[in-house]
């Protein structure tokens, strides 16, 4: 009895398999580009799919794009994603070849405001991904009289800035005491960074990338402000030409 049984169920299985495990999860068209990514001078038809996580969800589990060149044999490519809300594609020179490179973002969906990026060119039909600037080296903490120090290279001076306006709540968090003066060395809270936006710089260099860093005091809503970076890719190679620090008003 429990090996016919089981025999029904395999039967079941090898007809439809969805009917046991679920509906059949049904890729949707998300958006459809036109852009030339192979260099070729001929229109590119980008078309980026997902797998929404249910009908009508924001959340997709499965994010691809799919490429097709009429320029090119054998002109068809796939790049997956991973899964992510809000899904969608600039097209920008970024790697300064006169061909424009593909920059996938997604937000992640948590409350650090973190997005996901892929950034990819197809020039003469060559898939490649070009990594990401990561800006490793941040460093912060606070110090005596209700400031905080920031350090953006191991070699610069750090900045200071005053947090007296917060002041109260560092007294209350045991981080000061009401003097001003440091009970306990505490590090800022550094997040990776968390957007990246395509800037013009100049008709000769051409477009970089700009990148926003969130840095926190006692708790991660206690956003203290923004270090802004300004990026450019040369030699297969990242270089900051310039960072800044941006202030939040609590």
């Amino acid at each position: 009895m429990v090996y016919k049984h089981f025999l029904i169920l395999v039967i079941l299985m090898l007809i439809s398999p969805f009917s046991v495990y679920g509906m059949k999860e049904e890729a949707v068209l998300i958006n459809t580009y036109q852009a030339d990514v192979t260099g070729d001078g001929i229109l590119d038809e980008i078309n980026l799919k997902g797998i929404p996580f249910s009908k009508g969800a924001e959340y997709f589990h499965n994010i691809w794009v799919e490429v097709k060149s009429k320029g090119h044999e054998d002109g068809r490519w796939k790049i997956s994603y991973g899964d992510g809300y809000e899904p969608a594609i600039q097209f920008v020179d970024i790697n300064h070849d006169n061909v424009q490179d593909m920059l996938y973002q997604s937000p992640t969906g948590g409350s650090g405001g973190l997005y996901h990026y892929d950034l990819h060119t197809l020039a003469n039909g060559d898939l490649l991904e070009i990594p990401l600037p990561k800006q490793e080296y941040i460093s912060g903490k606070f110090a005596d009289g209700f400031k905080i120090k920031i350090q953006f290279t191991p070699n610069e001076k750090p900045i200071e800035v005053d947090v007296k306006n917060r002041s109260k709540e560092y007294i209350r968090q045991g981080i000061y005491n009401k003097k001003g003066k440091l009970k306990k060395a505490k590090s800022l809270i550094i997040d990776p960074i968390a957007f990246f936006e395509p800037v013009k710089l100049t008709e000769r260099k051409g477009n970089g990338l700009k990148s926003y860093k969130q840095v926190s005091g006692a708790y991660h809503a206690d956003q203290l402000g923004t270090i802004e970076a300004i990026w450019y890719y040369i030699d297969g190679e990242w270089i900051i030409l310039k960072s800044e620090w941006k202030e939040e008003t609590p």
